[in-house]
């Protein structure tokens, strides 16, 4: 008798192991035998969904006429509703009919995009470290994936065309996000027009991840690359909902831009999907268009939390950790202490789990140059914060000793 067939999943053969899958791993075995572990790895919000947003998703789920399929590009008011949050924001006028459509989430519409976009022999330009998606979006496309360094100590624009004038064929994308995760970086306008500039020059399509547009501190605010002449004519740019209004869970996200890229991506999502439910939808346009202190109380949590970690490591005395506050996103990006240098983000991630019971991603896992990091997530109150730093110095002052 023949046993199964094999199948050969060529696409995900080319994906590389999931470094976080041994700290997540480690983190539930934890707490199957009743550790209580901090987990400020993954970047799940926990802020709630601000209560109108949720009362009317309920309010229009209980009429049939929103029990049917949607339109897969977003109702009309909330492309309106995207394209007004554009205007209020950034002083950019959106053309809601040709320029914006509603994702199931940034990450959704950017991996589709890409799967549409690119093929074998397709060279795509994409920072290391980075958010996951943004570099493996293109290894299942079957593209061509090369990483350009994002780092402290050099300028990425002068990586990227180094990077460029290495390559042949010529690039045909290059993926971006700022602010970004997990390094938390930060640019300017005149970063992101530069950015243009070399898009242009070499004819790439550019991919603007804007997860964290209104996630921002101490005076900070993020420039949208739609906002730089002549941006339209080679970008898009992928927003969202989940962390702005504490939407992660619904997936609301949109894209915006280029018209020829806009259309691509409607056509393909027309064969995939038939979009957001509309109830979520409908919440959504309350979101974008309602009251907006929902946005800065959730900023203003994520401060707070980013000021309780950094801080409380930083006090003087054994154990101390000096990490540099970021400016935007909901992450604290941290190189390792001096004594932990040498094992490296994943094997100091363990052990950190093990000693401080504080579940964190090791930078690692972004790409190579993440190596020598970690990624904490601000994704639990101020108090158990407090105690993820007490277990952290604990660990450090008793590692040291």
């Amino acid at each position: 008798m023949s046993g199964p067939i094999r199948h050969d999943f060529h696409k995900l053969n080319r994906l590389p192991p999931y470094v976080f899958a041994q700290v997540n791993d480690l983190k539930a075995a934890a707490r199957r035998a009743g550790e209580d572990v901090i987990d400020l790895g993954m970047g799940n919000p926990d802020v709630p969904t601000p209560p109108h947003v949720v009362d009317k998703i309920c309010e229009v789920a209980r009429n049939p006429r929103n029990h049917r399929y949607s339109s897969s590009r977003g109702l009309p008011n909330l492309r309106l509703g995207i394209s007004e949050w554009y205007k209020r924001l950034h002083d950019v006028e959106i053309d809601p009919e040709s320029e914006a459509m509603a994702v199931i989430g940034a990450k959704e519409g950017l991996s589709h995009f890409v799967l549409m976009t690119i093929g074998p022999g397709d060279v795509v330009m994409c920072p290391d470290p980075t958010y996951p998606i943004h570099q493996y979006s293109v290894i299942i496309a079957g593209g061509d994936l090369r990483r350009v360094p994002l780092t402290a100590d050099s300028d990425f624009i002068d990586n990227l065309q180094e990077a460029i004038s290495r390559t042949w064929p010529k690039p045909k994308m290059l993926i971006v996000s700022f602010p970004h995760n997990p390094t938390t970086r930060v640019v300017d306008l005149s970063f992101l027009a530069r950015i243009i500039d070399v898009a242009r020059e070499n004819s790439m399509m550019v991919l603007h991840d804007f997860a964290y547009a209104e996630i921002a501190f101490d005076g900070y605010k993020p420039p949208s690359i739609l906002e730089v002449p002549g941006a339209r004519d080679v970008a898009i740019e992928f927003g969202s909902l989940s962390k702005s209004h504490s939407m992660a869970g619904w997936r609301v996200g949109f894209a915006v831009g280029n018209r020829e890229m806009i259309g691509a991506l409607t056509r393909i999502k027309s064969y995939l999907d038939y979009g957001i439910p509309q109830p979520i939808q409908i919440g959504a346009i309350v979101a974008l268009r309602g009251p907006q202190d929902c946005v800065s109380d959730t900023v203003d949590v994520y401060r707070r939390r980013r000021d309780t970690l950094i801080e409380g490591l930083a006090q003087p005395g054994p154990g101390m950790w000096k990490i540099e506050k970021p400016l935007a996103t909901m992450f604290v990006w941290a190189p390792l202490p001096e004594p932990f240098r040498e094992m490296g983000s994943l094997e100091f991630s363990k052990r950190l789990l093990a000693g401080a019971k504080v579940a964190v991603s090791p930078g690692i896992g972004f790409g190579e140059t993440g190596e020598g990091y970690v990624r904490f997530a601000l994704v639990e109150n101020q108090h158990r914060i407090r105690q993820a730093v007490r277990g952290i110095r604990k660990f450090l002052r008793e590692a040291s000793v």
